[in-house]
């Protein structure tokens, strides 16, 4: 594995818990983590789901970022809609707010958003509806930073409207030959043991860029790496992770990739 940056980010998407109905195992993987992505009413996540996560995450010294997307809780956001611009900007603004809320309570404040489920996949490929999210993020805040898919339209939405932004890759997912995630439909989408995600996670450091399922290397700078915290092997991919890429990298939440 070659070391293509001094600092790294491992983060995961966390507090998609609903009511009685409990997802993921966010007391395990806050330990492993040095970002979390809260979610924020929309595809999951309620007012006193939102509070506790940002206290247990504060309490582990994890940075917090905003995970809005479509107002799809039966979908988990992961169906596409179709939203006018002022909507998006709207749920977008509304979802940032909502939990940046929470972290003002307890003295702190939301870092970064990003997008989620199908609601990034879409702005990944639409460039407008990219644009939509970059102008949200920066009338709530322009200090706020784009957590985007590498090599994503969105990830350059976000460059043109002057945010910072880290480029992402996904341990737990595979790539197409446009850099583009493999939709959930297709087998071998979604990697699901911690081995597999450890080596692909491997593959793209070393090569320097993300590495398709068919083999094609894309170059690309890489400073966070997501573990989807809704996986069965979640804790054991964010494990292994952080053991292997803490001897080469300096782990570190996402605001000190900037420093």
């Amino acid at each position: 594995m070659n070391v293509v940056a001094r600092k790294l980010n491992l983060n995961a998407d966390l507090g998609e818990s609903y009511g009685a109905w409990r997802m993921g195992d966010d007391a395990s993987l806050l330990p492993l983590v040095q970002s979390a992505n809260l979610a924020c009413g929309f595809h999951a996540g309620d007012p006193v789901t939102m509070s506790k996560t940002v206290a247990a995450a504060l309490a582990a010294g994890v940075s917090l970022g905003a995970h809005p997307s479509y107002p799809d809780l039966q979908g988990f956001g992961r169906r596409p809609m179709r939203c006018s611009t002022e909507e998006v900007e709207a749920y977008v603004l509304y979802q940032i707010g909502a939990l940046d809320g929470f972290a003002r309570a307890k003295g702190a404040r939301v870092s970064h958003v990003k997008p989620h489920g199908a609601l990034s996949n879409d702005a990944c490929r639409d460039a407008a509806l990219a644009a939509t999210i970059a102008r949200a993020i920066k009338a709530y805040d322009e200090n706020l930073i784009l957590l985007a898919p590498a090599l994503s339209l969105l990830a350059a939405a976000g460059a043109a409207a002057g945010l910072a932004v880290a480029a992402e890759i996904f341990a737990d997912r595979a790539y197409e030959d446009d850099a583009t995630l493999t939709s959930r439909k297709n087998s071998g989408a979604v990697l699901h043991d911690e081995a597999q995600c450890l080596a692909h996670v491997a593959a793209m450091l070393a090569a320097g860029g993300i590495v398709s399922r068919n083999g094609k290397v894309l170059p690309t700078k890489i400073q966070s790496i997501c573990v989807h915290g809704d996986g069965p092997a979640a804790v054991a991919t964010a494990q292994i992770l952080r053991e292997k890429l803490a001897a080469q990298f300096t782990l570190t939440p996402i605001p000190a990739l900037f420093d």
